[in-house]
């Protein structure tokens, strides 16, 4: 356990801080944990959920965010994470229990109204969204995931440190609906599910 290094940043969302262990925690996709009942499929975020303090526990591909409650300090909440994670990672322990969906299934299915006619425009729509978007809000401990299109709209999910991040709707307006708009002049909006 002494040669384990577990390097902590900050996010964008002061609630948020940013674990990566130096090594892989997702080998494809992400897990995001907004509840203790979601949690129970991972055994390393159940134990942070268990630290009382936590109101969310996210799984990028090479870190682990963690969102504190209202009014926690990290300074308090931090070394519990941290040897939660050192425990966790250092037993080589399986992060998610047998028979659990390994990935978060809702986030990666695309609301009904994806129109067939428009699966041009949607292929450029999440083309962007993996190729440009994604990597940018990785840095930050969050992720954004397609949920579908219709009439002009983009609906994204909002994941990690990216969800209640008080710079998330900039985020949206900003940065990502001007990107989509600038390529994909179908797109005139932008809205978080």
């Amino acid at each position: 356990m002494a040669d384990m290094l577990i390097e902590t940043e900050t996010t964008p969302n002061p609630a948020t801080l940013k674990f990566m262990p130096r090594r892989a925690v997702m080998t494809s996709g992400t897990r995001d944990f907004a509840t203790p009942e979601e949690a129970e499929a991972s055994p390393l975020a159940e134990a942070i959920f268990n630290l009382g303090d936590v109101t969310g526990v996210f799984f990028g591909s090479d870190f682990v965010s963690v969102t504190a409650a209202p009014g926690v300090a990290w300074s308090d909440l931090k070394p519990d994470v941290l040897a939660i994670l050192l425990d966790h990672f250092s037993a080589n322990m399986p992060l998610f229990r047998q028979g659990a969906a390994s990935f978060s299934v809702a986030a990666d299915e695309p609301i009904p109204t994806d129109d067939p006619a428009d699966a041009e425009i949607i292929a450029q729509i999440r083309e962007l969204i993996d190729t440009r978007v994604r990597p940018a809000v990785a840095n930050d401990g969050g992720d954004i995931v397609y949920r579908g299109f219709d009439k002009g709209k983009v609906f994204l999910a909002m994941q990690g440190a990216c969800a209640g991040c008080p710079s998330s709707t900039a985020t949206l307006k900003q940065g990502i609906e001007q990107l989509l708009r600038h390529y994909v002049p179908e797109v005139t909006e932008v809205r978080a599910v």
